[in-house]
């Protein structure tokens, strides 16, 4: 196995191997998947953009699976968590707020969502005054109810015991939201250059 040495710790990799008598001092050295952008005003930006990237990643791999164990497979990360949301409340809503809540610019992708979930009985969809509402079937309910019985088992329980606290999930779910907010604050103005 060749060692490559890495002379600047901020322009490191992950995965990339380093010395042992590196490796101890290396340790709070960002891990980014893009030196060239660490190397900017913000390495700590970089980082937590890869790990954002790894997490978003991740996350779509579980919805999808979680689902498929829970008996409803083929579909989709965003065909998932839009089925949550529909079901959240057990209330008729509106399809452009699903949209709206998931800050969705597109919305033929959602609307291409709703209608895949229609077909597979899991949504209906209706027309209340001049807006098309959207509400979770029996079969969808069931869907989310196994669902919510498989995470509890698989994610829940082993990050209660060895996972972070409810309170840092909480904060890292106010610092997520906030990070949003910023990205795309910073893609409207890239849309005026």
């Amino acid at each position: 196995m060749k060692v490559r040495r890495v002379t600047d710790p901020k322009n490191r990799l992950d995965g990339d191997e380093m010395p042992a008598t590196d490796a101890v001092a290396d340790l709070r050295a960002p891990i980014v998947s893009s030196a060239h952008l660490a190397a900017g005003g913000s390495p700590a930006l970089s980082e937590t953009e890869f790990g954002l990237m790894l997490a978003v990643n991740a996350f779509e791999r579980w919805v999808v699976r979680c689902m498929a164990a829970a008996g409803t497979p083929n579909l989709s990360p965003l065909e998932v968590i839009i089925l949550h949301i529909v079901r959240h409340r057990d209330r008729p809503k509106p399809c452009a707020d699903i949209a709206l809540i998931l800050d969705i610019e597109e919305t033929h992708v959602a609307t291409y969502a709703l209608r895949k979930l229609e077909k597979a009985g899991l949504v209906t969809m209706r027309r209340a005054g001049k807006e098309k509402v959207v509400e979770a079937t029996a079969a969808g309910i069931e869907a989310c109810t196994r669902y919510a019985a498989v995470r509890e088992q698989l994610l829940v329980k082993p990050l209660r015991t060895s996972g972070p606290s409810e309170e840092m999930l909480s904060d890292v779910g106010e610092v997520l939201r906030a990070l949003s907010g910023y990205f795309n604050q910073a893609a409207r103005a890239a849309a005026t250059i």
